[in-house]
């Protein structure tokens, strides 16, 4: 069946079989005709929301050929992009209107609602649709990505395809950072219907490495927050050693040689270290400039705070760490890395 639906897809395009090499009930047409650079087979992508990650990936999405609408309240990186051959369009009712394919690429769950929701909105224009399927790569509450994706399911198509009655949506928020962004080594976390994730694993895979099904809608936006709380969580611990570490008269190097050959190795010792002179090519090494900011390792803990609350669970380590990082904002340090936690709440430095 879902084969099925994933062939009407192809719209005009010619069915080519002795391409496909079927491995499981959910395989999908796009596959290989990604493989093909047919980039075609998505119409034209609309992508809104073009910040520090957003820019990178739409760029990404430019070099592997794919015809780009896009919208940001930014006219500058507008103008960039105008000047890539990108459509450029005032507002996201306008790209819902000459797209197939939307992605989104918000700061935060009010800005998602927004743009899906709000006056001039994807959703605003009434049914039925243009676009079949919406990405949102935002990192938001699971609750906001569950009941955007029931708003665009509850909408029709324009242009009906068989098997497809109504537009599918995606939480596919990413990890890896600007780097990553701007490499395309990016890893997404995906909720929603496996077909759509199936059907939508070329264009993960033009933006980043790795895609993974993380099962329905929501769980995509869960794994993020999981992702980000384990990671902020690991990045104190590992300050707080290297703190008493080195006030009780070892080197960071040294410690760090035993971390990394030991149980206490992990991505925050062995790949972005907090101590500055131990790690090249780290924010760490560079004043803490640039990576990712305190303000949304904070933004995301209160989104993992949030929902530990709803379900009445107790998280007392993200309740710290969220404490911690809202402390390091507030001190005026929201803009460097989040590992900067090392510098200016574990040492006891204050500079900007």
């Amino acid at each position: 069946m879902a084969t099925f639906k994933l062939r009407s897809l192809l719209g005009l395009h010619k069915w080519r079989p002795k391409l496909l090499v079927c491995s499981d009930s959910h395989f999908s047409p796009f596959r290989s005709y990604s493989s093909l650079n047919d980039t075609s087979l998505f119409g034209r992508i609309g992508f809104i929301g073009l910040g520090n990650m957003g820019s990178r990936m739409a760029d990404n999405l430019i070099k592997a050929g794919y015809n780009l609408a896009v919208h940001d309240v930014n006219h500058n990186v507008m103008k960039m992009f105008s000047d890539k051959g990108a459509l450029t369009e005032d507002s996201p009712l306008k790209v819902a209107e000459t797209s197939d394919v939307v992605i989104t690429m918000l700061p935060s769950s009010n800005h998602v609602l927004d743009v899906y929701t709000g006056q001039n909105g994807l959703l605003s224009g009434g049914n039925p649709l243009r676009p079949w399927l919406f990405i949102d790569s935002s990192t938001i509450d699971p609750h906001t990505s569950r009941k955007v994706s029931a708003d665009v399911c509850n909408c029709s198509l324009i242009h009906k395809r068989d098997g497809w009655k109504t537009p599918a949506m995606l939480d596919a928020p990413v990890s890896g950072g600007v780097l990553a962004a701007e490499s395309g080594a990016l890893t997404f976390m995906v909720g929603g219907t496996e077909e759509a994730y199936t059907a939508a694993k070329p264009l993960f895979l033009s933006m980043g490495k790795n895609s993974i099904y993380c099962g329905g809608s929501g769980n995509g936006a869960t794994a993020k927050i999981c992702n980000n709380l384990a990671m902020a969580i690991s990045m104190l611990g590992v300050s707080e050693a290297f703190v008493l570490g080195q006030s009780l008269g070892i080197a960071a190097s040294t410690l760090t040689k035993i971390f990394n050959s030991s149980s206490a190795r992990c991505w925050s010792s062995d790949t972005y270290n907090p101590v500055p002179g131990v790690m090249d090519g780290v924010p760490s090494s560079r004043n803490y400039i640039g990576g990712f900011a305190s303000k949304l390792m904070a933004k995301d803990l209160n989104l993992a705070a949030a929902s530990a609350k709803e379900i009445r669970l107790k998280c007392p380590l993200t309740s710290q760490a969220e404490k911690i990082f809202t402390e390091l904002c507030n001190n005026g340090h929201e803009a460097k890395d989040f590992s900067g936690v090392f510098r200016y709440y574990y040492s006891g430095k204050d500079e900007q």
